[in-house]
């Protein structure tokens, strides 16, 4: 299956992991654990794997604490293994389970890195929402596993330290984010040299609307997407297109590309999920219905694919394909992604976390939803102010693959981004009064 594979053929891709070794692809049932199973992710991922036992042995779930949901899980798929965020949630969801069930239960970030970690496990689903995903991202990648990646934020933060990790370990990554499993299907097996990916946005709930109508938009209004079912958080994103400035960072991180050869276009239609331009001029996109259901299954069958997944898009029922350039004025939270990015990993670490409180404030009530790209520019100022004060990464050219020196330079690491998010979040909740 190696011409599945993308960046190969001397391609200017530089894809992030080799792909799954043979064993991997023809074993069954694959050993699976999902890191965020009650999101909406990783409900998808429960789904599928309920509709195919034969193909699929759960052996770990984690969420924060909705344990309601998450004993529900438990009780279809009888994992030998839970995670919860807090003791409290471990406790409760104790009461939720019958005497003749008793997994072991795990808590908080130690919990998720071990679970992500057991040795009888070969298929990670890392679907957390934001910062809190990283944690069982590293664990997997330290320990050679294969990861489906919905959690752009891993990439976000620590985009190059996850590569060192699975080119030392083996490790492999198959993009789940729609647009991001778009690019690797068009990329996969090509030899002609690409030029430009293209990501493609909705646009979200106000796709049309100048930035400065949006002053008084609210909660409710933001959260109402016109094509996907996502969570707050991610659909907030989607309003303000921090989203497509995220998925920019990943896509660069995942296929070893330049920032310049990453454009968005704006299509409201959600059908086409991104393309790719090559140097002769032709283009490859991949289209399908806007279900999530279908990326994620395509990971989790790699390299074979599920049938009647989702249903098949109707060609003969007037489909207008539309597509705009995205301008950054339009924009400001896509500028600012880009900006990040070309400042430095540290400084995308300042924009997750900025942009994880400002979100947080605007669902609260806050802030106004104008003011979210405001306090992500006060997070980016006030740490080139303070850049001094913080440790630079180590990008761990010469790690080798030695378990104890990678998880020394994976914890080095993830103090480094840790004391950048805190510290960020600090700033941007003390000064969200004066936006």
């Amino acid at each position: 299956m190696a011409d599945l594979w993308p960046g190969l053929f001397e391609s200017s891709v530089d894809y992030i992991s080799g792909q799954p070794t043979i064993l991997w692809q023809t074993s069954f049932p694959r050993t699976v654990v999902i890191l965020g199973s009650t999101g909406s992710i990783g409900r998808n991922v429960v789904k599928i794997i309920l509709e195919h036992p034969e193909t699929f042995t759960v052996l770990g779930l984690a969420c924060a604490t909705n344990v309601k949901l998450l004993a529900k899980q438990a009780l279809r798929l009888r994992p030998s293994h839970l995670a919860v965020l807090t003791p409290a949630a471990r406790e409760e969801l104790k009461t939720l389970l019958p005497q003749n069930y008793q997994p072991e239960i795990l808590v908080g970030t130690e919990g998720y890195t071990a679970l992500a970690s057991l040795k009888k496990v070969t298929t990670v689903v890392s679907a957390q929402s934001g910062a809190a995903g990283l944690s069982g991202t590293l664990a997997a990648a330290v320990n050679g596993k294969v990861l489906c990646l919905a959690n752009k934020e891993s990439l976000v933060l620590a985009g190059k330290l996850v590569r060192t990790l699975v080119r030392a370990t083996n490790g492999v990554i198959l993009p789940i984010d729609s647009e991001h499993h778009a690019l690797f299907q068009c990329l996969a097996g090509r030899s002609s040299e690409p030029e430009k990916l293209l990501l493609t946005a909705s646009g979200g709930p106000f796709v049309g609307k100048k930035w400065d109508e949006l002053k008084d938009v609210t909660p409710e209004e933001a959260l109402k997407h016109p094509n996907w079912q996502m969570g707050k958080k991610i659909t907030i994103d989607s309003a303000t297109m921090m989203n497509k400035g995220l998925e920019i960072i990943e896509a660069c991180h995942l296929f070893g590309v330049k920032l310049s050869q990453i454009e968005v276009l704006i299509h409201p239609q959600s059908i086409v999920h991104s393309m790719v331009r090559f140097k002769d001029g032709s283009f490859l996109a991949q289209m399908g219905v806007a279900d999530m259901k279908m990326p994620i299954a395509s990971c989790l069958f790699w390299p074979e694919m599920a049938a009647n997944v989702v249903g098949p898009l109707n060609f003969t029922a007037g489909l207008n394909l539309t597509f705009t350039q995205a301008k950054m004025s339009d924009f400001p939270c896509l500028a600012l992604a880009r900006e990040a990015l070309a400042l430095g990993t540290q400084q995308c670490v300042v924009l997750n976390a900025a942009n994880e409180v400002a979100v947080e404030l605007f669902l609260a009530g806050k802030i106004p939803f104008t003011a979210i790209p405001k306090l992500i520019a006060y997070g980016l100022e006030t740490y080139a102010k303070h850049e001094q004060d913080f440790d630079t990464f180590d990008e761990g050219a010469s790690v080798g693959s030695d378990v104890p020196n990678l998880l020394k330079f994976v914890a080095d690491n993830f103090q480094i981004i840790e004391h950048i998010d805190q510290e960020t979040r600090r700033w941007v909740r003390d000064a969200h009064g004066e936006f």
